[in-house]
């Protein structure tokens, strides 16, 4: 159909027109809210790289999921500080430790809020390595990644008592789905707590200010050896087929901006829930800009 027969121009011509053949929509149904928790009372312990953002005690952080509710939000992600660390995570693990408390005091406030809970040991070991650590030969330590599926199983079950209704393992562990999966559906029979898989979770600098609210980085070496190399997408492939095969319900590539070309890849692919992570570093990009009028 040549022109004039044919003008795209047709339908751009009102917002009520545009909105009625919009072909991709962004609301406040697609939106989950990152929450930091630790304990006390009453305490609002603003980030300073994550400007508008605070550690929530628990109190806060039940007014502070009100308000997220209020607003039609559907989901928050918690993410825990706990009292005390030590080599193993043993405070994640914990059924009465700081996030199933959260988790229990939320879903009394609000029932119909859904509440994921991060599964990894990163924020309660001392070290700050996502799992438990060996020492190799040569004296250089290194995650066990088989010996980290047995806790981060214990953790998933931990959350799911308290009542979560989605686990998410962020820590890279390779099997960790099929770990969590078969813990959950063990004994406890937790069969109906979903899993979204950080299935795609490359190393980057932009988590520096996470690691600020989450009090988690590593004391030493880095997190290069468990997470994904920056220049690798074919590999993003591999781990969401993996994932998905080990029972993972959703999956989450993470960061965002940098990688929509994955994304797009991914959701071609499997067809799967798939969440794009804007990560701490990435927001205090855009608030910097914002607050400096760039």
């Amino acid at each position: 159909m040549a022109f004039p027969a044919q003008r795209m121009r047709r339908l751009r011509r009102t917002a009520t027109l545009r909105r009625m053949v919009r072909e991709t929509t962004l609301s406040v149904d697609d939106l989950i809210y990152p929450l930091f928790v630790r304990p006390g009372e009453k305490v609002r312990r603003p980030i300073a790289s994550m400007p508008g953002i605070c550690q929530l005690s628990v109190d806060e952080v039940v007014a502070e999921a009100q308000r997220t509710a209020a607003a039609g939000i559907p989901a928050v992600l918690l993410f825990g500080i706990p009292e005390s660390k030590d080599a193993t995570g043993v405070s994640g693990t914990d059924p009465g430790g700081i996030i199933p408390e959260a988790v229990a005091a939320i879903k009394k406030a609000c029932p119909d809020l859904v509440v994921i809970t991060d599964v990894c040991l990163c924020e309660y070991t001392d070290h700050g390595h996502c799992g438990v650590l060996h020492q190799r030969p040569d004296g250089t330590r290194e995650v066990d990644n088989d010996a980290t599926l047995y806790l981060l199983g214990k953790m998933a079950v931990a959350h799911a008592a308290a009542g979560a209704d989605i686990v998410a393992p962020s820590d890279m562990m390779d099997g960790r789905v099929d770990a969590i999966r078969k813990a959950l559906d063990g004994e406890e029979k937790f069969i109906d707590c979903a899993i979204l898989s950080y299935a795609v979770k490359y190393a980057s600098g932009f988590y520096g200010p996470f690691r600020d609210a989450a009090e988690s980085s590593p004391k030493f070496g880095d997190r290069r050896g468990y997470q994904m190399d920056p220049a690798n997408a074919d590999e993003a492939i591999r781990e969401v087929a993996l994932d998905l095969e080990e029972g993972a319900d959703m999956i989450m590539v993470k960061p965002t901006l940098a990688y929509l070309d994955v994304v797009r890849r991914v959701k071609d692919r499997f067809a799967v829930p798939t969440v794009a992570y804007n990560v701490s570093g990435e927001y205090s990009m855009l608030k910097a800009a914002a607050a400096n009028g760039w």
